[in-house]
């Protein structure tokens, strides 16, 4: 299976994918709520989450555009009007001001775990609900590893699905802190060349 960098052109299908993979997240609901209009605000934080990946990271998808990776670099994320422009669409759009200050104390716990130096931060990954067991998902977050790992970077990801942890701990990831928003977020991290 091949591994391509995706282009402006697959954001709507890497909303889609993601969309699809993330509708009853408990980690995505916090931040978007539910009830009417769920299912949109959802799509518009993948919109958010591929144009800063996309601007400061790196969008991953599998050739046959059925799997997509999300990859932050945090250190590479400066101040700019179009970040401002982002996070007000996000606002205004997906989190809205009474889930607001929970959201950005959310975020502040959990930038608070990551270290001061340079990392890869996986925002997200999906896999088509339609091609999941199939080893998908596996082959694609290798691709992640071994780019992170020629960059020298670790890896750092956030998970509310207790399913997928071991999953991840099998590809080396660990652990490393947990936190209860009234849903358990695990917080977890790969180390290079580990």
């Amino acid at each position: 299976m091949k591994i391509i960098k995706a282009k402006k052109a697959d954001k709507d299908r890497v909303v889609e994918l993601l969309s699809l993979s993330f509708k009853e997240n408990l980690s995505v609901a916090y931040l978007t709520g539910s009830g009417n209009g769920a299912v949109l605000r959802v799509r518009r934080l993948m919109s958010y989450a591929f144009e800063v990946c996309f601007r400061f990271g790196v969008v991953w998808m599998t050739e046959k555009r059925d799997a997509c990776a999300l990859v932050l670099y945090p250190h590479l994320k400066g101040f700019s009007l179009y970040g401002i422009w982002l996070d007000l669409k996000l606002i205004g759009g997906v989190i809205g001001m009474f889930r607001l200050a929970k959201v950005m104390k959310r975020e502040r716990l959990i930038n608070a775990c990551h270290p001061d130096t340079a990392f890869a931060y996986l925002w997200f990954i999906g896999v088509n609900p339609w091609v999941q067991g199939r080893g998908v998902g596996s082959e694609l977050l290798a691709a992640v590893l071994a780019e992170s790992a020629l960059l020298g970077l670790p890896v750092y990801l956030e998970t509310s699905t207790l399913k997928n942890v071991p999953w991840y701990e099998k590809r080396g990831f660990k652990v490393f802190h947990e936190m209860d928003l009234g849903y358990r977020l695990f917080l977890l991290k790969k180390e290079v060349g580990i």
